[in-house]
């Protein structure tokens, strides 16, 4: 298996995370051409309080947020708009994700879709940061989405924006 999933907050099972998780990192590292069996990506399911935590902890801001991401290697691009250079063996951590029940849930209430839509999308949002993708540039913003549609297109989920 491509993700290794933690489940911390027991919510996280109802919606089987664990094959949402397998089947968004998946379908991501195929439509980029990227043998998945040879990667791995942790998962962790968790709440609100602990993604708060880890925000505050790596990115300096203390709220919650829907998701978290840490490659294991700094893959982006150096020229805005320009693709990432693929990840280069040998080793297999692409990085880690950590996705938070509370605010998922209120998102995709909010939105009116289903929440295994919303956590499709932004496991692959998070697959994309893990392999070097990124929004700060507004370039590299534009390449990102457009990169999600086409993914989420593939697996019969509709345009989030």
């Amino acid at each position: 298996m491509l993700t290794d999933t933690w489940i911390k907050d027991h919510r996280w099972e109802e919606t089987q995370l664990e094959s949402l998780a397998e089947r968004a990192a998946r379908a991501t590292l195929e439509y980029l051409s990227l043998p998945p069996d040879e990667w791995d990506i942790v998962v962790l399911g968790c709440d609100d309080a602990e993604i708060s935590t880890l925000n505050l902890k790596f990115r300096g801001k203390s709220q919650s947020t829907n998701v978290l991401s840490w490659p294991s290697v700094e893959r982006g691009a150096k020229r805005a708009g320009d693709t990432p250079d693929a990840p280069q063996g040998p080793d297999p951590e692409l990085g880690d994700i950590a996705i938070a029940y509370e605010t998922c849930m209120r998102e995709a209430d909010e939105a009116g879709k289903p929440l295994a839509d919303h956590v499709t999308h932004l496991i692959i949002h998070a697959t994309l940061h893990l392999l070097g993708y990124d929004h700060i540039r507004d370039q590299d913003a534009t390449l990102m989405e457009q990169t999600e549609v086409a993914i989420l297109g593939k697996l019969g989920l509709p345009d989030p924006y």
